[in-house]
């Protein structure tokens, strides 16, 4: 009603002005409307028959002069319900008293019909009095067209619930006819300028999204009006798609996001009714954004309540999950090329990296990586036509580097990681397949590794494998050609032949020179020969092989490595003795065992594979490295009392070398004179973790850097992985799955799932503790945790070694192998078994 009357309001100022314009003119002796008293032929009237006609021409929507000051109607000086007397409105024009009813009732009618059928874009207060008429007449059909018609269309949409539109008044100027608008000054009746928007900040946008969040809450309410809504948006998407793909409409007018964002406040969105063809065109449409635009979105929805984020992750994953399970993808129609789940990912990706602004991120502390030159001389691969499948150089996300800010980047992004992998299409994806079109097809063909927040770890390390063997056939390729063109003996494989007794020395000769001499050869399929023995490298003597060089390198007598009895992890060692080439080599020992999928038993902190990825240590990072030290400077940081006084610290620590002795080290020039205030201590605490976890200890790790990439470099491993997926490459998952590693089990030597001693094995192993899994982990295959995917995708072996015996089971670690007797009692079975794995370590494992 308050609509209405303010619509009333503002067509007598109309009527008005007509009447004004009839009777004395405009002023402008060269005016040109005939329905002008200043128009040379015009025939003066009466007061009365003025009103009349002035009544017709404000039906009729004629034209008004602009050049009458006194009664120049302005917007922004009309009052939302201020409304004239009848005596002086009828004063004004000098009818009589039933005439001025008759009028003002006509004008209410015809205001009523024309102002709900051309309003041209929404505001809250709009749509709330249509609503009102609506719920009293009972009948929605009003607000129906009306919304259908402003959400249906990208321009009126674009310019509903603006910011700017305090004052209702202007609102209801704006329905009128364009005609009608052009004879008035812009000022009264124009929408905000959208140029004046253009130079926003990115995190600043014109539409009222609280606002808008109440209108939703009400119209979501209505049936019908939900059924506008799904209507507008499939009628809305393919125009808005097309915009943006021919039109650069974005780049023209930065408010065309306002579409976006006024569409994914619908809470609606993931329900059935959009789900089959209104949020897919959505989502194609929102994937044609250009990168600016997304990176805009990306900003805007970082600033969004968790749950609101929540809800647009979960919408779009379940739009590629509904997606998913309602077609059947195989080698010859796959997932990438729906392009439903393609252009879901897309805005998905969105939503991810709003997620990691949102929530804590370090985007300093970098790790400058040594870029190597570009050599201008052309390399076989590019002789051979196949640069692009493997072309060197790190990927980078265009997102990514728009919004400036990585997955590394991020501490804890705002929803967990995890959230994001898509287990239904995890499943669906062919990863042959997709790592052709990753390398080799980017441009043309989408690859769901360019997003890989939505793939899980086991997918991902298939497309690594795919990447590491190919390179390996690679490198097989060139020694043959090499070897062709310089008659030699082609060695496609990175062998390395070592004593057991020298395995560190032979190990480091061997790789030095090859480090030297020929880097790429560290990109074959490593193949290890023990001196003395016979046997070919199936990838059992490689495990053992790695198992060796850890076990000798992680000694404490050696002392590169410092190792902690609470968290049971190692950290470099500052006041090493050893060279550079022993960090090195360790360095290589991980990237060969990622390389060569092989499960290491490493044990470090996860601020290693920080630094792998290009961070810096930091604070926070001490937290699992240094447990003692982070709690220290936590209490430091905390402490409400008088921190220099109570404290009597400086800016000079100590910590003790190799041999005990005291180091003094100043954090600042000349620190041992600068207390540790509350003003300072921040700086004091940045400084001393800084110290602990990169300058003290620079040498060493870069040394060991410096070796992992040699393996690691053209890997996509840095742009797949985040730095605990890293990890779990290299160590394998602390997760253990027993029923799965029972379901996979192999048996030999005449056992069987359904031999006695078998069962009772299974039933003895699902008994022990934790810990005790995890010793049998250790003593069955070298290491305590499952490969990537679990322990399902071991491949364990259990084979008879006799009948009934006093002997414990036996392994052999390096094929994952258990030699168990064929014990006559349950018993007796897990004395043994226990008594095996607990006191292994020298004997029983080959």
């Amino acid at each position: 009603f308050f609509f209405f009357m303010t619509l009333e309001a503002t067509a007598k100022k109309l009527i008005e002005r007509y009447f004004q314009q009839l009777t004395e003119g405009c002023g402008n002796t060269s005016c040109t409307n005939e329905f002008c008293a200043s128009f040379q032929g015009f025939q003066p009237l009466d007061k009365n028959a003025a009103a009349a006609k002035a009544l017709d021409l404000f039906k009729a929507n004629a034209k008004l002069c602009d050049y009458y000051p006194s009664i120049k109607l302005r917007a922004d000086n009309v009052e939302m319900g201020n409304k004239m007397s009848t005596e002086d409105f009828s004063g004004t024009l000098k009818v009589d008293h039933e005439f001025y009813v008759r009028s003002v009732q006509a004008v209410f009618k015809i205001s009523v019909c024309f102002g709900v059928s051309d309003i041209h874009y929404l505001t809250e207060h709009t749509v709330c009095s249509i609503l009102t008429s609506c719920e009293e007449k009972g009948d929605y059909s009003a607000l129906v067209r009306v919304v259908g018609r402003i959400f249906s269309n990208s321009d009126a949409l674009m310019k509903s619930f603006r910011k700017d539109e305090f004052d209702t008044t202007k609102n209801l100027d704006s329905v009128k006819p364009a005609e009608q608008q052009s004879g008035e000054d812009s000022s009264a009746a124009s929408l905000p300028d959208p140029a004046l928007n253009g130079g926003l900040d990115s995190c600043e946008v014109a539409v009222d999204l609280d606002s808008v969040r109440r209108v939703y809450d009400k119209l979501l309410s209505i049936d019908q009006v939900e059924a506008a809504l799904v209507n507008a948006l499939i009628f809305l998407t393919p125009n808005v798609e097309l915009d943006l793909e021919y039109l650069d409409v974005y780049e023209t007018n930065p408010d065309y996001l306002n579409i976006f964002l006024i569409v994914m406040e619908n809470s609606n969105l993931h329900s059935p009714e959009y789900l089959e063809v209104a949020l897919p065109q959505f989502c194609k449409a929102m994937s044609k954004l250009p990168v600016s635009a997304l990176a805009r979105l990306s900003k805007l929805w970082s600033k969004y309540s968790l749950p609101r984020l929540r809800r647009m992750m979960e919408t779009f994953q379940q739009l590629i999950t509904f997606t998913v399970v309602s077609n059947e993808y195989d080698s010859d129609n796959l997932v990438n090329d729906d392009e439903t789940v393609v252009a879901a990912t897309k805005c998905l990706k969105v939503v991810f990296y709003a997620s990691i602004l949102g929530g804590d991120v370090d985007m300093e502390h970098n790790d400058e990586d040594e870029e190597d030159s570009d050599s201008d001389e052309l390399t076989l691969h590019e002789l051979l036509g196949e640069e692009r499948l493997y072309k060197k150089g790190p990927r980078v996300d265009p997102l990514e580097k728009e919004l400036g800010v990585r997955t590394v980047d991020s501490i804890r992004p705002l929803i967990p990681f995890e959230d994001f992998i898509n287990e239904s299409l995890n499943d669906v994806i062919e990863m042959d397949k997709d790592f052709t079109f990753f390398k080799v097809d980017a441009e043309t063909k989408f690859s769901f590794q360019s997003c890989p927040f939505i793939l899980s770890a086991i997918t991902k390390n298939q497309g690594l494998y795919y990447d590491n063997r190919i390179s390996m056939y690679s490198e097989r390729r060139l020694t043959a050609l090499y070897s062709m063109v310089q008659g030699q003996q082609p060695n496609p494989y990175l062998k390395l032949k070592v004593r057991r007794d020298h395995i560190i020395d032979d190990a480091l000769v061997r790789l030095e020179m090859i480090s030297m001499e020929n880097p790429s050869d560290l990109k074959k399929q490593l193949f290890v020969e023990f001196e003395g023995e016979q046997g070919v490298d199936e990838g059992g003597v490689s495990k053992e092989f790695f198992q060796l060089v850890l076990e000798e390198i992680f000694n404490p007598d050696i002392g590169m490595f410092t190792y902690d009895d609470n968290t049971k992890l190692f950290w470099f060692n500052s006041s090493s003795l050893e060279n550079e080439a022993q960090y090195t080599l360790i360095g290589i020992v991980l990237g060969l065992a990622i390389y060569n999928n092989c499960i290491l038993d490493v044990h470090f902190p996860m601020v290693v594979y920080r630094k792998l990825m290009g961070k810096k240590g930091t604070f926070l990072d001490l937290s699992d490295s240094h447990p003692v030290l982070y709690q220290s400077l936590k209490e430091l940081l905390e402490y409400t009392g008088n921190v220099e006084e109570d404290m009597m610290l400086t800016f000079q620590i100590s910590h003790t070398d190799l041999f005990g002795n005291p180091i003094l080290y100043d954090l600042k020039e000349q620190g041992d004179q600068i207390a540790v205030t509350k003003a300072n201590r921040q700086e004091f605490v940045d400084l001393y973790a800084d110290y602990i976890l990169n300058t003290s200890v620079e040498t060493q790790f870069k040394a060991f850097k410096k070796g992992f990439l040699m393996v690691t470099s053209e890997s996509p491993m840095k742009y797949l992985f985040r730095p605990e997926e890293v990890e779990l490459l290299i160590c394998g998952s602390r997760k253990l799955d027993f029923e799965a590693l029972e379901r996979t089990t192999d048996y030999d030597g005449g056992y069987t799932k359904d031999t006695q001693v078998i069962k009772d094995f299974w039933e003895t192993i699902h008994s022990f503790s934790d810990e005790q899994k995890r010793l049998f982990l250790q003593f069955t295959t070298g290491t305590d945790r499952a490969p990537v995917g679990g322990l399902g995708k071991l491949k364990m072996i259990i084979a008879k070694n006799g009948s009934d015996t006093d002997r414990l089971p036996t392994s052999h670690t390096c094929f994952n192998a258990l030699l168990l007797p064929e014990y006559s009692s349950k018993e007796k079975l897990r004395e043994r078994l226990l008594k095996a794995i607990t006191y292994a370590e020298g004997f029983g494992m080959l």
